[in-house]
């Protein structure tokens, strides 16, 4: 399944939308997805303050295990004089995992369905706490942490590190600390197609990218793969990290390995793409073992004149040992010949 879901819109949400983002008397928007649409599930009107009436509405539209958009309106107007308005994606942890990857996948489209610059803030929630006013809070708290160094400056402080461990002693733990990527969040995509791959079988491979303006991974597509058609999958003019779940038999049993691939199409690419893609596939590479458990059988690195079939991947799996190579023999050297008998004068 791709992240392009196709969805749209339908007509009377789009009229509901047209009439609500400037409508003071509207507070919240519930939106669905039903039938393959953007639908309108719910609307309630404004009582009081945003703050007295936020968690009155949100219980009021939230279902425990039923994913599901709603657009906040807040009381102040911004400079298009349009309300500001809160998007809240609810995806609840029990959901299923289709449902999740749906919605995370369809909420760019509601954006800019209703207009995005009238969205200023946007909360994630998948537990009550969250869409409370206590989680709006800490959300807007995380949101104003320190933003994360540049490549410029991850390489300098690297190199400041260095300094300090060359300049005191240089030990094995000074060198590994000296050495360390650059770490970037996953997206809500991206983590439910994740979720996807390691608990399901409903898909074998996904593919990420790394949105440099967002400073983020995210998830470039996912789906359900022959090995005969990975190799098509592989971008020729740009860096990926994938995943690849190749099933297949050895020795009369069916085994399934994990790949994960770093494709960069040689100079092709920009030197910044390059080193960041660099960078960050180790941290990203731990993540995915540490946090989500996932046993990596085999880690590649491709350009694009590798070409991956079944028979590169059973190479990397199973390399030939030198005691099954055929043994050269040697051939015997040459003969001199019958030894001369030199007749002696005497």
């Amino acid at each position: 399944m791709s992240h392009q879901t196709g969805i749209k819109a339908n007509d009377a949400l789009r009229k509901f939308f047209s009439k609500a983002a400037s409508d003071k008397s509207v507070r919240a928007i519930k939106v669905s997805i039903v039938d393959e649409e953007l639908s309108l599930s719910g609307h309630e009107k404004h009582h009081k303050s945003w703050k007295d009436d936020f968690e009155k509405v949100i219980k009021q539209f939230i279902l425990p295990d039923v994913p599901c958009y709603i657009l906040y309106r807040f009381d102040v107007k911004s400079d298009t004089k349009n309300y500001d308005w809160l998007l809240i994606s609810w995806c609840p942890d029990v959901a299923p995992i289709r449902q999740k990857m749906l919605y995370a996948s369809t909420k760019a489209t509601l954006k800019q369905e209703f207009g995005s610059a009238k969205i200023k803030e946007e909360l994630h929630g998948t537990t009550m706490i969250d869409v409370t006013l206590d989680g709006l809070e800490q959300s807007r708290l995380s949101q104003k942490a320190p933003v994360p160094l540049t490549i410029r400056e991850e390489e300098m402080a690297e190199l400041r590190k260095a300094e300090v461990g060359h300049s005191t002693s240089v030990s094995v733990d000074s060198r590994s600390q000296a050495v360390s990527g650059i770490k970037f969040p996953m997206s809500v995509a991206a983590v439910t197609a994740l979720s996807i791959f390691v608990d399901s079988s409903e898909i074998n491979y996904v593919q990420f990218y790394i949105d440099m303006t967002k400073e983020s991974i995210e998830l470039a597509t996912s789906d359900n793969v022959s090995v005969s058609l990975l190799n098509d999958k592989v971008p020729k003019n740009d860096a990926r990290y994938h995943l690849y779940m190749y099933q297949h038999k050895r020795n009369g049993t069916q085994t399934n390995s994990v790949f994960f691939i770093y494709s960069m199409p040689g100079y092709s690419c920009p030197i910044k793409v390059r080193m960041l893609y660099s960078s960050c596939k180790s941290p990203f590479i731990e993540e995915l073992e540490n946090l989500y458990k996932l046993k990596i059988h085999k880690k590649l690195e491709i350009d694009n004149e590798d070409v991956i079939n079944e028979k590169y991947l059973l190479d990397e799996l199973y390399p030939e040992k030198e005691s099954d190579k055929p043994k050269f023999s040697k051939p015997k050297a040459p003969g001199r010949g019958v030894r001369r008998i030199i007749k002696s004068n005497e």
